[in-house]
C-alpha cells in the first residue's frame, strides 16, 4: 500500500514542478509545491502561498479553481498527492494536533449537529477541543452575545436561518480562541445586517492579532475588507500580495477579470434589446 507523498520544505514536489523555495516559519500559513488530483483531474497544481501573521486575507477566483481545495489540504482536511503546510512554522502533518490547535475553521458548506440547540453546539465543539468546563460556559455566552443570538441560543440549530447558522459554525471555530481563522465563503446566503455583523467581529478578531484567511467570490467585499489577496485559477495562484499591490491602478474585480479572462465581449442575445 502506498501513501501520498510527504516532501519536506523546499524538497519534493509534484510532476514536472520546480522545486519551491522554503516555508516562511513566521507566516500565520505557509504551504509549498501543494498538488491534488481527482481521477484525470489536476485540482490544484503546485501552489506556494505565505500567508502573513496579522493579516485580513481574501483567497479569490473563479469556481472550479481550485480555492476549496486548497484550502482543505492547507488545513488539514484533505491529504494533499505532493507538497506540505506549516501553521505558524509547525508543520502541519507532521505535528497535527500542535498545528490544528492553532487553527479555526470554517469549510463551505459544513454539516453541523443541527439537532442540538446553538449553546449546546458551542459547549460541544468546546468540549472537543478539551477546554475546561467552566471556560466553555464563559466563552459560548460571550460568543452567544456578540452574535447577537442570545435570544435563540436555545432554539435548535435546525431551525436557524441561514445567516444564523453561519454565524453559529463560526463561533465553533472560534470558541477555543485560534491564531488564524479559515473561512471558505463564510458571506455566502448571508442577509446584510448578519454579514455586517460577522465583519465587524473578524476585524475586531484581526485588530487584536489574529488572522483571517477569506474565500470568496464577491470582489467588492474582499477590497473593502481584506488587506491581501491572491487570484487563483485553474489550480494556480496566479497573483498574491496586498491588494493594492494585486489590482494596481484598476479595481479588483477588473483585474480579476484580466487575469482570470472569460469576459464576453460579443454581440449575442440580440433579441433581448427588441426590435
Amino acid at each position: 500500500m502506498t501513501t501520498p507523498a510527504h516532501p519536506t520544505p523546499g524538497g519534493d514536489a509534484g510532476p514536472g514542478a520546480r522545486p519551491s523555495p522554503p516555508h516562511d516559519p513566521q507566516a500565520a500559513l505557509s504551504v509549498r509545491g501543494l498538488w491534488k488530483r481527482f481521477g484525470q483531474k489536476i485540482a490544484v497544481s503546485g501552489v506556494d502561498l505565505d500567508v502573513p501573521t496579522g493579516s485580513f486575507y481574501g483567497l479569490v477566483g473563479p469556481n472550479g479553481a481550485g480555492k476549496t481545495t486548497m484550502l482543505s489540504m492547507a488545513t488539514g482536511l484533505l491529504r494533499p498527492d505532493f507538497g506540505s503546510a506549516h501553521v505558524r512554522g509547525v508543520d502541519l502533518w507532521a505535528r497535527p494536533d500542535e498545528a490544528k490547535a492553532m487553527l479555526g475553521i470554517l469549510p463551505d458548506g459544513v454539516r453541523l449537529f443541527d439537532r442540538l440547540t446553538g449553546r449546546q453546539l458551542l459547549t460541544y465543539a468546546g468540549m472537543l477541543r478539551g477546554m475546561d468546563k467552566a471556560t466553555v460556559v464563559e466563552r459560548t455566552a460571550d460568543l452567544l452575545q456578540a452574535f447577537d443570538l442570545t435570544a435563540d441560543a436555545d432554539t435548535f440549530v435546525v431551525d436557524y436561518s441561514a445567516g444564523m447558522t453561519k454565524k453559529i459554525a463560526l463561533g465553533c471555530a472560534m470558541i477555543h480562541a485560534p491564531r488564524t481563522l479559515v473561512l471558505d465563503e463564510p458571506f455566502e446566503a448571508v442577509d446584510p445586517v448578519s454579514a455586517a455583523n460577522i465583519r465587524d467581529i473578524l476585524k475586531g478578531y484581526v485588530a487584536g492579532g489574529g488572522t483571517v484567511i477569506v474565500s470568496s467570490h464577491v470582489m467588492d467585499l474582499v477590497q473593502r475588507m481584506c488587506d491581501h489577496v491572491a487570484v487563483m485559477a485553474g489550480g494556480h495562484v496566479l497573483a498574491a500580495g496586498t491588494v493594492d499591490e494585486v489590482r494596481g491602478e484598476q479595481s479588483l474585480e477588473d483585474r480579476f477579470v484580466d487575469l482570470v479572462g472569460g469576459r464576453q465581449h460579443s454581440e449575442g442575445l440580440s433579441w433581448l434589446r427588441g426590435s
